[in-house]
């Protein structure tokens, strides 16, 4: 298990950071050297109700984000190809509701302007696997920001005026109403569709690989970085008849488990399925406030997007 950096440590980090910069999107945003503070403000609002959509349209959130609207509809959620295991399972038909996703996993840049707000705390690490200043460093402004626990990606995608996303929008999202293995379709993944299997040896700027898209256009669903997604994690979830918009099981009375999706730049091919479900530690507020446990798990492989109902 990883332990903390040292609040001090990661603000010295964050002062010495440059003026951002580089790049067409987002906004770059000055480090604060204020301690981050959970003083609550009001949640940026999304941009105009949905209306009318065309599957696949798009708007820009408040905080930068493209978001894709995702309509009506039922697919068949599980997995069914040879690699399924057995918490795929069963296969069964989920009907939806619309909503809208990010497009893309949340950068570094974004989440640095929650920090900024003090609503935000910095990532616990802001390295990554390779590189020893990521976070602070707008060489990686639009690469997904990384190292954060599942409370850290609920606090920013409240501050955004969104939620993080439930498995059944995330994987309506990712396949649509197709059977497909990957978000592109059936197609073996390579070095064009997604980063994965080490190929990269790190994360790659949020929305590199285009021919790898959802058939509603989502990027990043494969690959890159593990997505932080609202559920607890149940591996039997899925025989429990929950058909329409499910919300996914209360907390288990022993472990705090939430699910995890999408595969990362380290995972080989079956790792990156879009019905692959795995998980992590989220937090346990029984715990003792600081602890690992408290704060739940993180890592240089996972990172999150948010979704939107209106």
């Amino acid at each position: 298990m990883k332990k903390l950096f040292p609040i001090l440590a990661v603000l010295m980090l964050i002062s010495t950071a440059c003026q951002l910069g580089g790049g067409t999107q987002p906004t770059p945003i000055a480090v604060s050297t204020a301690i981050p503070t959970s003083t609550p403000i009001a949640l940026n609002a999304t941009a105009a109700p949905s209306g009318n959509q065309a599957a696949g349209s798009t708007r820009t959130s408040t905080d930068g984000m493209t978001e894709v609207y995702i309509p009506a509809g039922a697919f068949q959620m599980g997995g069914m190809d040879p690699n399924a295991s057995d918490v795929e399972k069963p296969v069964h038909k989920v009907t939806m509701p619309s909503f809208w996703i990010d497009k893309f996993d949340v950068t570094n840049a974004m989440y640095l302007g929650c920090v900024n707000k003090g609503v935000c705390t910095p990532p616990q690490a802001l390295t990554s696997e390779t590189r020893t200043s990521y976070f602070n460093d707008p060489n990686y402004n639009d690469y997904p920001v990384i190292e954060v626990t599942w409370g850290q990606a609920d606090a920013y995608c409240k501050w955004a005026g969104r939620h993080l996303p439930t498995e059944a929008e995330w994987e309506y999202a990712g396949r649509g109403s197709t059977v497909n293995t990957y978000p592109w379709g059936n197609q073996a993944p390579d070095n064009t569709l997604a980063n994965f299997d080490r190929q990269s040896g790190d994360t790659t700027k949020v929305g590199s690989y285009p021919a790898g898209a959802s058939p509603f256009g989502v990027l990043d669903m494969a690959g890159n970085v593990t997505q932080w997604v609202n559920d607890y994690y149940d591996g039997t979830y899925y025989s429990k008849g929950m058909n329409v918009n499910p919300p996914g099981p209360g907390v288990h009375p022993n472990y705090f488990n939430r699910v995890l999706r999408g595969g990362s730049w380290q995972d080989d091919a079956a790792h990156i399925r879009v019905s692959l479900r795995a998980s992590d530690l989220g937090p346990n507020p029984d715990a003792q406030v600081g602890s690992t446990a408290y704060l739940g798990d993180f890592s240089p492989k996972i990172g999150f997007r948010c979704a939107s109902d209106n």
